[in-house]
């Protein structure tokens, strides 16, 4: 291969190279600007999240239960909301139950910032649908029908960075949720 094909190459690599990473920059900023939530979530006459804080990340890597059980399995949760006006949010929750079952759990909620005037300390408060309790483990959620129930989650929060917090959910009668999160 003479030296013109060579640069004829790397010219055109270098041109798909820039394509591929222009599109990718247009792509990265639809998505960080979309809206999956319900127009009513937001309050009308709130503050918008800051630019830089409209989605978490949360990831769980451990439950503690409040009665041993044999049949349980490792809990491992990771989650992303997106925040509106008025400190509220949506999201999706992908885990596995205690039971070692694939679920999910689709929530609305708030958030509620500087408790008792401690600008790190939040709480929150989710409520939607978790599906995944199935078969014999059906009855483990109260209101459970065809594996689909209702739920209720609050949890308290930490935030030790601007981007960065942990937090314990209330599983209600089963136990705690300790997780990490990241703003961006």
């Amino acid at each position: 291969m003479n030296l013109l094909q060579i640069l004829k190459r790397r010219c055109v690599a270098l041109c798909l190279f820039s394509a591929v990473c222009a599109q990718a920059q247009t792509t990265e900023t639809a998505a960080h600007n979309w809206q999956p939530c319900p127009d009513f979530l937001a309050e009308s006459n709130a503050p918008a999240p800051a630019k830089d804080k409209q989605w978490d990340l949360t990831l769980a890597p451990h439950a503690h239960h409040w009665r041993y059980n044999p049949e349980h399995r490792p809990v491992f949760l990771g989650a992303i909301d997106r925040h509106v006006n008025g400190n509220r949010f949506c999201g999706l929750a992908l885990f596995r139950n205690s039971f070692g079952q694939p679920s999910a759990y689709v929530y609305v909620g708030k958030q509620w910032n500087n408790l008792m005037g401690n600008p790190q300390l939040f709480a929150k408060v989710s409520a939607g649908l978790i599906y995944g309790y199935k078969d014999k483990y059906q009855n483990k959620i109260p209101f459970n029908d065809y594996g689909i129930a209702p739920a209720i989650i609050p949890s308290l929060g930490y935030a030790f960075s601007r981007d960065d917090s942990l937090q314990v959910m209330v599983l209600g009668t089963a136990g705690l949720l300790f997780s990490y999160g990241h703003s961006f």
